[in-house]
């Protein structure tokens, strides 16, 4: 499958119903207890494309970017409303919001990543769909300047500092970022009348590992 690195009409997917999903086995044991074990390292996200379509002129928006797409055959960006920065959505991206690394002299190359906290529990999700010209550098509380002092790639989430950050050092990052997507089915059933009468069409959308 390849992928297409173009976004979903943000406007559409404005509207859409969907979050993170996981996948968890539960045996439960003869004494009533239980065991739970998941297979999955990280969640997936899954969408609802369709209920974001307000008119008509949407719907046909809708149905060029999935011919584009050739339905399920292609990725692409898709921009999660409730999850979309390094921070919270209230507040502007800064270049300490997310710890991605620590120097060891030698390595050059951080994957972006989010962590999300509750208690004494937390998850690192990678970041691959990273936003052009969203995205900011920190090494050891120190702003970095992109272009002099890194790179990062658009298409993978990882960030290349021209020189290896020092041995202990704190490497840190804030951006915004795409979820990487695709079609849950390969077709479209659109009824004018119905669609006029507020009855919208299906249009499941799917995370992909990439």
């Amino acid at each position: 499958m390849a992928f297409h690195e173009i976004r979903f009409p943000a406007n559409l997917s404005f509207g859409s119903v969907g979050g993170p999903e996981r996948r968890t086995e539960i045996v439960t044991l003869t004494n009533g207890f239980e065991e739970r074990n998941s297979p999955w390292a990280h969640s997936r996200r899954r969408y609802d494309a369709g209920v974001g379509l307000r008119s008509l002129d949407d719907v046909e928006r809708l149905l060029s970017f999935f011919e584009a797409r050739h339905g399920q055959l292609h990725g692409f960006r898709w921009k999660d409303w409730a999850d979309y920065k390094s921070c919270a959505p209230s507040v502007a991206v800064d270049y300490d919001d997310q710890v991605i690394g620590t120097g060891d002299g030698v390595t050059r190359g951080f994957q972006l990543a989010k962590t999300y906290v509750s208690g004494q529990q937390s998850y690192t999700r990678p970041i691959t769909k990273p936003v052009l010209g969203s995205v900011k550098v920190g090494v050891q509380g120190d702003h970095q300047s992109e272009a002099i002092d890194w790179d990062v790639d658009l298409e993978t989430g990882i960030v290349t500092f021209r020189d290896a950050p020092a041995e202990g050092a704190r490497i840190t990052a804030g951006f915004e970022f795409d979820v990487p997507v695709r079609f849950d089915a390969d077709s479209i059933q659109v009824s004018v009348a119905s669609f006029q009468a507020g009855d919208l069409p299906q249009v499941p959308v799917v995370e992909v590992r990439v």
